[in-house]
């Protein structure tokens, strides 16, 4: 049963500041070389989960591979809270960093692995 539950978060600066509903009990760590290399556990919500309350501004696109996910983040402190992109059926979604959650207790969550560095 999904313990979906609207929270709030941001880069580091405060410059991006979002809201979301998110479950946490749907988190994975990916393996992939800029999941690895930043360390993000994420999870991914429907995109009309999701509301960019204030840093479009602030907000750089970085892609590789195949592009199709947009990498964003903030331009003033380099912070990636979250990414979009296009689940497998064509839907829009965010991959959001629970790290940048506010008041997150990330010793409760238990990220499932998912082998990104194998696609």
């Amino acid at each position: 049963m999904a313990e979906t539950k609207s929270h709030s978060g941001g880069c580091h600066c405060g410059g991006v500041r979002f809201d979301a509903n998110v479950d946490l009990t749907k988190v994975i760590s990916c393996n992939c070389s800029i999941c690895m290399k930043r360390g993000a556990i994420f999870s991914f919500i429907p995109a009309s989960d999701f509301t960019l309350q204030s840093g479009e501004d602030h907000l750089q696109d970085y892609q590789f591979a195949q592009k199709k996910i947009h990498h964003l983040f903030c331009s003033t402190c380099g912070v990636s809270a979250f990414a979009r992109g296009s689940a497998p059926d064509g839907s829009e979604v965010v991959a959001l960093n629970v790290r940048c959650l506010d008041d997150i207790d990330l010793e409760a969550l238990s990220p499932a692995p998912f082998d990104g560095k194998s696609l």
